[in-house]
């Protein structure tokens, strides 16, 4: 459990994490600036600029400047997330079952726990609609705050984080494309359906020229936007239709990364430092009013629930699933490790933002009051939940740093540390 994987597997790791971390104070930047404008004189040329709509009527798509981001710039972070998902399980430690076991479960524990806690919080009177707003753990902003506080993490813990948050955006995919689609209009479903049929078609081909995969990728997403599915699932089918190995056989000639990882390397700087900080900027912006509208915010049932399923629920699903795990079937944490190492990292994963508030404006319809109360439980509990991990991930922080020592150490300064070298037999 918690085991260091391969070399080559760790520096690709290191360089998404290097991606996401630039992304998380992009997306901190662009909340800073939302927050600050909607709360200033200026607030209304803030709410003038998010109504503003554009885009041709006559193919459903005359929406707002929220709404562009919210279902056109997030499409890209998923197709993204939807590369990186067939990665794990192609390519990845998720392609182990031993090894999948652990992170998977205690993404479906750090899922599970929240929505029952949102559930019971708002039983009675309450808003049982949002139940899935606190279930998603923002691995951008996490990744940020370890650059901080966690800088010498060990890998085994950072790869841990990172495959967790893969499983818990593919489980926040599923429950957007089946929770919260109401209705299903045949006809744009169909033309999804070929749309899609001609984009798999194309890079199963290893066809890589954009004039012709762009317009079938945006207008598969134009008919998922029109057919009811929330048009962010188009991104995910978009980006599992695209081969992660060059050859059609697993080890056969010319085996190893193919389109996937190309497409990955092109795609995440733009849905790190445009898509995900620009929707961030949209939806983040409400209006506080000072600690007594803190306070009025934090009183309604559906924030208290957000609050109380991120930062406890989360903390709570994540360890204690991980812990059973390990208690069941023998695994046990890697040399060096300890179980408030795992503690600082589930208390990690209550830093929700980007797939929390756009469930938050699937449930609760974007601008209204209530979504405004629930960004404010977000806000909330995500800074709590960075607060909290901090103070445990900063208690470690020697261990930290003889572990690292071991990691990086090259004794033949050939790029390879010592800790990956397969001794000759």
């Amino acid at each position: 459990m918690f085991a260091r994987g391969s070399w080559v597997e760790t520096r690709r790791i290191a360089a998404i994490l290097r991606d996401e971390t630039i992304g998380g104070a992009l997306l901190l930047a662009a909340t800073v600036l939302a927050l600050g404008w909607a709360n200033s004189p200026w607030s209304g040329s803030y709410d003038a600029l998010l109504t503003t709509r554009f885009g041709p009527s006559a193919l459903h798509l005359d929406l707002s400047v929220r709404e562009w981001a919210a279902d056109g710039l997030l499409a890209i972070f998923f197709f993204v997330a939807g590369l990186e998902l067939k990665r794990e399980f192609v390519a990845g430690d998720l392609r182990d079952p031993g090894r999948a076991a652990v992170p998977v479960a205690a993404a479906a524990g750090g899922v599970a726990v929240p929505a029952v806690l949102y559930t019971l919080v708002n039983l009675h009177g309450g808003a049982p609609r949002g139940w899935a707003i606190p279930t998603a753990t923002d691995i951008a902003f996490a990744l940020s705050v370890l650059a901080v506080v966690g800088r010498r993490l060990p890998t085994a813990l950072r790869t841990f984080l990172l495959t967790l948050a893969v499983v818990d955006d593919l489980l926040a995919i599923v429950i957007i494309a089946v929770a919260y689609t109401s209705e299903l209009s045949v006809l744009p479903l169909v033309g999804a359906a070929v749309g899609l049929a001609a984009f798999t078609v194309l890079v199963q081909r290893r066809v890589q020229a954009w004039w012709l995969l762009l317009p079938l990728a945006v207008l598969t997403w134009a008919f998922v936007h029109a057919c009811g599915v929330h048009a962010t699932v188009a991104g995910v089918l978009l980006g599992f239709a695209v081969p992660v190995a060059r050859s059609e056989k697993a080890g056969g000639p010319g085996a190893g990364p193919g389109l996937a990882e190309h497409f990955e390397h092109r795609w995440r700087p733009l849905s790190a430092g445009v898509a995900v900080p620009v929707f961030a900027f949209c939806s983040a912006g409400v209006s506080i009013g000072g600690l007594g509208g803190l306070a009025d915010a934090l009183s309604d049932r559906a924030a208290l629930g957000v609050v109380v399923g991120l930062v406890a629920g989360k903390a709570i699903g994540i360890f204690a699933t991980t812990w059973l795990v390990a208690r069941f079937t023998g695994a046990s944490l890697d040399s060096g490790l300890a179980w408030v190492d795992v503690a600082g990292l589930a208390l990690l994963g209550g830093i929700g933002f980007t797939v929390s508030l756009l469930i938050g404006e699937l449930a609760f319809g974007p601008g209204s009051a209530r979504d405004d109360h629930v960004k404010v439980g977000i806000l909330t509990a995500s800074v709590l939940a960075a607060l909290l991990a901090s103070v445990v991930l900063r208690l470690r922080n020697r261990a930290y740093a003889r572990l690292h020592q071991l990691e990086t150490a090259d004794d033949d300064h050939d790029g390879v540390p010592n800790v990956y070298r397969v001794e000759p037999r």
